[in-house]
């Protein structure tokens, strides 16, 4: 009796413990149903110091990890997913979202790691390839970083969430944002973030560049619950924003509002009433002729959590059309939020769906002439491993504002961007074609595709120096007496960062034969192999670059047939090479062939000595020297480097078409 008396007892002194538990958890599980991230973590961290129960214990790490993932602190997050798998959390799903957290905490490599053991996992799921393809993807963005400069606007920004600036000046010297800041108007804390209930906050710029402390927009605008992401009117009067009303734990949804100025006071903001009540519309932006209002909703028939919507109308005075989704060319299986469109009618927005560095990126989304969007995410640094959104430009200018959470924090800051004018310049070199040594002091003449002339001379250390102009052609031309005159070729389109291109000119001499290389034919033979027309077809280039100039074509075999027969075999090549010059449009009076036969064994210069060790420069590779040599390799590279076409120039007063017509 006194046994079952004790089991009686200490079960009715258990019960309020295990009651207390399961209290705790059903208001951790209410926070989280509705919406108040910030409340359930507390509310689930209390209860899991009560539960006994292990499988129990492991749910509460994983919602605790989940709810720091929809307040965006994935610091937090990552450290309670990876507790919660290494408790043995049977859903893969958590090391999805582990992954995704490692993402945003910029942790790319170890992030792969856990995307591939996902998809081990779950290999149908196409989000762990998109996952490792984002990761790959963004070690390179943030590699070859674009040409944007970012700054963060301490101005604007405080210890609470600062973000979704909008201009309401055509000179952009007044700027609103949305702020949870202290001074907001409401006194209650919102359960999802753990800040103030945020509200339209004005800065303005003064006459010396700088920011006024920021102050709510007066007027009837801010109210005790959530108001921002302002968008306003190409003329500043009309006002469209989102406010977010709740009633205790139950959310009544966000709306979008507008407002019109009456002077210089904001009106009584009125409903658009979008969508259904019991739906989300949020995040306006009007077009710039007023006529296009982007929005963003969870309506059903989008094609994921949060889509793209427009309304159109004809004129300012007529009632919006029906919603209408933009489509899988924007909208993707995540979510697409933050809309800006600018003067010209292009789309920025940020999405989660979209392959990207980790949290929300920023996209640009212009419409080809069929209406089909085309999307380019606007990589780093202006996207990041955090969230990145709500960015606005200035008209006309590369340069405005957008917001993130980076740099570890949990909050939202804004920043200004600026892409500032691409500049370019080339340094270029002047080099002898036979010894590689550089040309002081020769002519530089400079074209530009559109039709930029310039002209300079090389320095004594034979380099030049140019500005250039973005998405343009050049040519190089260098001359100096006694050489043929050379060329290069450089551009700047397509080049995206300001840069200091690199070139060499080399010029020939003339004192000496010049060697063509890469002609070819088939033994015994003198028709030119296919291969040749390359190396003639810049012959032919020289020629023209050069029209006073009377050549020679020399043609040389080696000694390995009779004489008789290498001369004549070598005048008929030499003839060949004549003929296709000719056929290219050079005047046969400027073209004498000349075969040699293997009565001129080559003379070994730097660049043979520097290719072939055992070559010395200055030795004439006759028979007695490779007939001397031990190694048949070697035999064999002797005969073939006295195999050769050259030309030499005989005459450099050859009456070009220009002179021709002055007399």
């Amino acid at each position: 009796m006194r046994t079952f008396a004790f089991i009686l007892i200490t079960l009715f002194l258990g019960l309020p413990g295990v009651y207390g538990q399961k209290k705790k958890m059903a208001k951790a599980e209410e926070a989280l149903k509705a919406g108040e991230y910030y409340d359930a973590i507390d509310l689930f961290k209390d209860a899991y110091s009560s539960i006994k129960n292990k499988e129990v214990k492991t749910e509460v790490v994983f919602k605790i990890a989940e709810c720091y993932r929809l307040i965006d602190e994935p610091d937090k997050a990552e450290l309670w997913y990876k507790k919660a798998i290494s408790k043995g959390y049977p859903d893969p799903t958590a090391i999805l979202f582990y992954a995704q957290q490692l993402m945003k905490n910029g942790k790319y490599e170890q992030a792969i790691e856990e995307f591939n053991k996902y998809k081990q996992l779950v290999p149908n799921d196409p989000r762990s390839n998109e996952g490792i393809k984002s990761c790959d993807q963004a070690l390179k963005w943030m590699d070859q970083p674009t040409g944007y400069r970012i700054e963060e606007m301490r101005f604007f920004n405080s210890r609470f969430s600062d973000y979704s600036p909008a201009y309401a000046r055509d000179d952009y010297q007044v700027v609103y944002f949305t702020s949870s800041r202290d001074e907001a108007t409401g006194n209650k804390i919102h359960g999802a973030t753990g800040q103030n209930f945020s509200d339209i906050f004005i800065s303005k710029r003064d006459r010396k560049g700088k920011w006024s402390t920021p102050v709510p927009l007066e007027g009837p605008v801010n109210t005790p619950f959530e108001e921002g992401t302002p968008s306003l009117t190409s003329d500043y009067n009309t006002m469209f924003f989102t406010r977010c009303e709740m009633d205790k734990h139950r959310k009544l949804g966000c709306r979008i509002m507008v407002s019109k100025k009456n002077g210089e006071e904001w009106g009584k903001p009125e409903d658009l009433k979008l969508v259904p009540d019991s739906l989300t519309e949020a995040h306006p932006a009007i077009s710039s002729d007023g006529l296009t209002l982007f929005f963003v909703s969870d309506k059903p028939g989008g094609f994921g959590k949060k889509d793209i919507w427009k309304v159109t109308r004809g004129s300012e005075g007529d009632a919006w059309s029906e919603p209408e989704n933009l489509g899988p060319d924007i909208n993707t299986d995540g979510n697409e939020m933050f809309p800006y469109v600018d003067h010209n009618g292009t789309l920025y927005f940020a999405s989660d769906g979209w392959p990207g560095m980790g949290g929300l990126d920023i996209f640009r989304a212009k419409q080809n002439d069929n209406g089909r969007w085309k999307v380019e995410n606007l990589k780093y640094p202006i996207n990041s491993p955090a969230d990145d959104f709500g960015l606005i430009l200035q008209d006309k200018e590369i340069k405005g504002f957008f917001s993130s959470s980076r740099k570890g924090r949990t909050r939202d800051d804004i920043y200004a961007f600026v892409l500032p004018p691409l500049k370019f310049s080339i340094l270029g070199t002047v080099r002898n074609l036979q010894t590689d040594e550089v040309i002081p002091y020769s002519r530089i003449k400079m074209i530009g595709s559109d039709g930029t002339i310039l002209q300079d001379s090389t320095n004594a250390k034979g380099t030049f120096h140019f500005m250039l102009k973005p998405n343009t052609d050049y040519i190089f031309i260098a001359s100096k007496e006694g050489y043929l005159n050379g060329k290069s070729k450089e551009t700047t389109k397509g080049l995206k960062k300001s840069s200091e291109l690199r070139t060499t000119v080399q010029l020939a001499s003339i004192a000496k034969p010049i060697e063509i290389p890469n002609i070819y034919y088939d033994f015994g033979k003198w028709d030119l192999r296919p291969e040749s027309m390359v190396a003639l077809d810049h012959l032919v280039e020289i020629l023209n670059d050069n029209p006073n100039i009377v050549i020679e074509l020399r043609s040389h075999t080696d000694s390995r047939a009779t004489e008789a027969y290498n001369l004549d075999l070598s005048q008929k090549r030499a003839q060949a090479v004549v003929d296709y010059l000719i056929r290219k449009g050079i005047d046969p009076k400027r073209l004498i062939a000349k075969g040699y036969g293997e009565s001129m064994p080559k003379v070994v210069d730097n660049k043979l000595a520097q290719q072939y060790p055992f070559l010395k420069e200055g030795t004439l590779l006759d028979d007695k020297f490779i007939n001397a040599l031990s190694d048949v390799n070697q035999k064999e590279i002797c005969h073939q480097i006295n195999r050769r076409t050259e030309f030499q120039v005989l005459r450099t007063d050859f009456p070009t078409q220009e002179k021709a017509n002055k007399k």
